[in-house]
């Protein structure tokens, strides 16, 4: 019943592939190059983006006039507070963040984006957006947790932000393409702005990481 949803989502990630590898801080993690220090920066960024994003997903969820894209959004709202949580351990284990730009500009940018959508963007499109960013930013995770294990020290409970996004979660891949499938269904769901959304989701999470990449060069 989803299968155009899929196919949506298949042809998307084909687009988003070739720069998916183009996160510069992932590789000097694993390589066990990075400062210790980045993972001050990691916390720090990453507890204001779950707080924003967890306000900016409830948005979504209320705005949404479609039952599965309020489902999609409203059931990411509680993984944004369970993350944000999480990062409490790291932030104990790596310390203060002493970064010169708090917070950075260019890791700050995803969550406003987020928060944009959350008042701008057309439901399906956004869904197809989001859902088709989650492999890359959970291959991202699962380096970084296996590279502070390896190489840094850090026990379970300081990479538990980082195996909580790594983690396959079938369900909301289900409640994404249900979103989506309503979407098309209904005419409501902008091919072209589909894929806009997801590579600006894309460019935004590069940003993310590379920001912190050029900060800390390793």
């Amino acid at each position: 019943m989803t299968r155009q949803a899929r196919e949506l989502l298949d042809q998307i990630q084909a687009e988003l592939a070739p720069r998916d590898d183009d996160n510069r801080l992932v590789p000097l993690i694993t390589a066990g190059r990075a400062p210790r220090r980045v993972f001050a920066a990691l916390a720090a960024e990453e507890k204001r983006i779950t707080l924003s994003d967890w306000r900016s997903f409830h948005a979504l969820a209320a705005r949404a006039d479609e039952p599965n894209a309020r489902t999609f959004f409203g059931g990411l709202a509680p993984g944004e507070q369970q993350a944000h949580l999480m990062l409490d351990a790291l932030i104990a284990a790596a310390g203060p963040d002493h970064g010169e730009e708090l917070p950075r500009a260019g890791c700050q940018a995803y969550p406003a984006v987020v928060a944009w959508l959350a008042l701008n963007g057309e439901q399906a499109a956004t869904t197809a957006g989001i859902f088709a960013n989650f492999a890359a930013f959970g291959r991202y995770c699962q380096d970084v947790a296996a590279g502070m294990r390896e190489h840094y020290g850090f026990d379970d409970a300081a990479c538990s932000f980082f195996d909580f996004f790594a983690a396959d979660v079938p369900e909301i891949e289900q409640q994404a393409l249900a979103a989506i499938q309503a979407g098309i269904d209904a005419h409501r769901l902008d091919v072209h702005e589909a894929l806009v959304c997801a590579r600006l989701f894309q460019s935004y999470e590069l940003q993310f990481w590379n920001t912190l990449a050029d900060e800390f060069p390793g």
